[in-house]
């Protein structure tokens, strides 16, 4: 691993305002070295990690096993009894997350940013979407390409126009990673049809294992998540890109807690928590899961989970 260039970058929303120090964290997901710093702006109170690795090096920080890219890989068709109970069952498990929630639409033309490995887009395409997607990732891009979808590999800024406007646009835990968000946001909004609807999902700072963990919090993934927002910070990053916001969901997801007790659990050294909560994720930690799920429910009605997700409209 090179050593990556890190730059000092205001905040995108009050770049004169000053700016108070959080806490430093290293990367706990991948164990790349470096310490990275929090901070939290004075005027607005947009939390990010400052200074950050430019473009230019971020990449080094994705692995190919990162999960997202694993975990988003087509799968082949399973046997009709088994698709029939996943139909089933979906609706209740995005009930019980309100994970990837859609505002009611017809189909139509859809751009998933951050599309990983394709398995969204696969999802979209069954139920009538014209579907492209924009991925950094050249590995994760090549895979769902494999899998017969249009996806730009790279950035949204070097991405180029689409040939006709997108009716839906979602971006499922991709706006923490951007360098610049608001000008991306900027550049989807040129792309939208009048009326398309913007669906994103990121961590939510303002939750309770954000305060409770600080940098032992499974959602802070520094340096590549490179801002840390709540609902009020995100949609003002919104509106700022020519999104106005409709409803903030509060997904009902209990892996952030169970994580960041794992990663809690570690610093002190219990190997057999650690076991069972880390190494085992996130999948195949059912025990853990059943758990924390009712925690988890409680704050998502309370608006404290850590994870959310935002409908928008593009302003006329």
């Amino acid at each position: 691993m090179s050593e990556p260039v890190l730059e000092n970058k205001p905040c995108p929303l009050h770049p004169r305002a000053g700016d108070r120090h959080l806490f430093d964290a290293p990367d706990r997901l991948h164990g790349l070295p470096g310490t990275f710093s929090i901070v939290q702006c004075d005027e607005c109170g947009l939390i990010r990690t400052n200074p950050r690795p430019d473009a230019e090096s971020m990449g080094q920080f994705y692995p190919d096993d990162y999960g997202p890219y694993v975990a988003t890989r087509v799968q082949a068709a399973a046997p009709g009894a088994k698709r029939s109970w996943k139909r089933r069952v979906r609706p209740l498990i995005r009930w019980l997350q309100k994970d990837e929630v859609l505002p009611p639409a017809l189909p139509g033309r859809m751009l998933e940013v951050g599309c990983a490995s394709g398995s969204f887009l696969a999802l979209m395409q069954a139920n009538g979407w014209q579907v492209e997607g924009i991925e950094f990732s050249p590995s994760a891009a090549k895979s769902a390409r494999s899998a017969g979808f249009s996806v730009h590999t790279g950035s949204i800024e070097g991405a180029p126009a689409p040939s006709e406007p997108f009716d839906l646009i979602v971006a499922w835990m991709v706006l923490e990673h951007l360098h610049e968000p608001i000008l991306a946001l900027r550049k989807l909004a040129d792309w939208a049809a009048p009326g398309a609807a913007l669906v994103v999902s990121t961590p939510n700072a303002a939750s309770l294992d954000f305060r409770v963990f600080r940098d032992l919090g499974f959602a802070l993934q520094v340096p590549t998540h490179l801002y840390h927002y709540t609902p009020d910070s995100l949609t003002a990053v919104l509106e700022a890109g020519g999104w106005q916001v409709e409803k903030v969901y509060h997904q009902r997801s209990e892996m952030n807690l169970m994580v960041s007790l794992a990663y809690w659990a570690r610093e002190r050294g219990l190997p057999t928590l650690v076991s069972s909560w880390l190494q085992n994720y996130p999948e195949k930690a059912k025990l853990s899961r059943l758990v924390f799920q009712p925690l988890a429910q409680v704050l998502g009605l309370l608006g404290h989970s850590g994870r959310m997700t935002i409908w928008a409209r593009r302003k006329n």
